[in-house]
């Protein structure tokens, strides 16, 4: 019996990595994004992996992937990973900077697990596994709106492991730093022999979300040493506060949305 999961963002970056991963290891996936012509011609190159194109922050959506999902013979992976970021300082952007954030990167992640948790538990042992960002745990100017919204998805994301783990549910978290992607190049970085080697890559992303899915893993920094730098942001903000002053690229996003 196939193991079935759900990826959203899928139609490049860690999405597609992670979709590619699963389709290797023996699972079906259902693979969510908006650009259905994207989608199509990654399900022709996959074994079991099934299209359906559609923007997560419309109505309807919760609701439509509920639907898909119940064809299926169960749901045992949920990976919430379409997101976005889009650059500017408060005083320039407002208020509609930071709703626009939480609208796809918090917002639509809470309502569609939200519609799908009755499918994991039923088919319980299953998994969710939220794509964070080291920025959500270190802010940076120009990209305050973005962080919002990823301390929002850490701090639920924290309760719900909780709450979930005695349904059979385990909720994983992965926060990844520089990765470059179609959306996100970091073409800064890794022009830079310099800072090269700061920038991932989505095939190692999808790694550990498999890790802090099936794997059972509650939370992991990709690189690794990230976790350090968030430690610090802990004891020593100042310090932290000081070396992002520059506000350069924001780790895992770029200016474009990540689906």
């Amino acid at each position: 019996m196939s193991r079935v999961a759900l990826v959203t963002g899928a139609s490049s970056g860690i999405g597609e990595a992670t979709v590619r991963r699963l389709d290797a290891d023996g699972w079906r996936t259902i693979m969510v994004a908006r650009r259905e012509d994207r989608l199509a011609r990654l399900a022709d190159e996959l074994r079991d992996a099934h299209p359906l194109a559609l923007d997560l922050t419309h109505d309807d959506a919760p609701a439509r992937l509920r639907e898909r999902a119940e064809q299926e013979n169960g749901l045992h992976l949920l990976v919430n990973n379409a997101g976005a970021a889009w650059r500017g300082r408060f005083a320039d952007t407002g208020f509609e900077h930071v709703r626009r954030h939480l609208e796809l990167n918090f917002d639509a992640v809470a309502r569609l697990t939200e519609a799908l948790l009755p499918l994991l538990r039923a088919s319980a042992p299953s998994a969710i596994v939220n794509v964070a960002s080291v920025a959500g745990r270190i802010s940076r100017p120009n990209s305050g709106g973005y962080s919002v919204s990823k301390f929002a998805l850490i701090a639920w994301n924290d309760a719900l492991h909780q709450e979930e783990k005695p349904n059979g549910v385990h909720v994983g978290m992965v926060l990844p730093g520089f990765v470059a992607t179609e959306g996100f190049p970091q073409r800064e970085l890794r022009e830079s022999a310099r800072t090269r080697w700061l920038v991932s890559t989505p095939e190692r992303v999808a790694e550990t979300i498999l890790g802090c899915g099936p794997g059972g893993k509650p939370e992991r920094y990709v690189p690794g040493w990230w976790r350090g730098i968030a430690a610090l942001r802990a004891v020593a903000p100042g310090l932290v506060r000081r070396l992002t002053a520059g506000g350069g690229t924001t780790p895992a996003t770029g200016a474009d949305r990540r689906d």
